[in-house]
């Protein structure tokens, strides 16, 4: 099953979740930085991250729940895509959680029970970026149905002629 929205052949998607998290996991250390005594300017670096993640985030949903909605139903994919979207939504509404409590605080620096919150989404969001790649790696979700190991450019369009000559044994 291909993908649904794509960039220059390449789903759009798997682009998009590498910011969130790595912008989650950032925010993260930098909190337990802060709380652990390092500079405060690392706390107030955090609370940035965590509201550019959670845009990011957002964008990464809207472009998978368009591939999920292509997924067959009654299907192992389909089981795993949802799981896969429903933690990576909590992950989301935790952060949302933590970024909205420091957003009305005098401070945008954590305590050590949000922290403790950004440690547990992490978590959720590792267990998330397993499932997603349960998907692509084991189930073949959003993976281009002619992906070979000698699949011409994905800027080039494939014509019919073509992908009979690269595959001289379909003959």
């Amino acid at each position: 099953m291909e993908s649904r929205i794509k960039v220059l052949g390449h789903p759009v998607h798997p682009m998009l979740v590498m910011f969130p998290i790595a912008l989650f996991v950032a925010a993260t250390i930098f909190d337990i930085i802060d709380v652990a005594g390092g500079p405060a300017f690392l706390g107030e670096l955090a609370y940035w991250n965590i509201l550019v993640g959670l845009i990011g985030g957002v964008l990464a949903v809207l472009a998978g729940a368009v591939d999920l909605l292509a997924v067959p139903s009654g299907t192992r994919a389909k089981r795993v895509g949802v799981a896969h979207g429903a933690t990576n939504i909590a992950v989301l509404l935790l952060f949302a959680a933590v970024w909205a409590v420091r957003l009305a605080a005098d401070t945008r620096a954590a305590g050590g029970a949000l922290v403790a919150i950004e440690v547990v989404a992490v978590a959720g969001a590792s267990l998330g970026a397993w499932l997603g790649g349960e998907m692509v790696d084991r189930l073949g979700v959003g993976v281009d149905p002619e992906a070979d190991l000698n699949a011409p450019s994905s800027l080039r369009p494939r014509t019919t002629a073509a992908a009979s000559a690269d595959r001289p044994d379909e003959q």
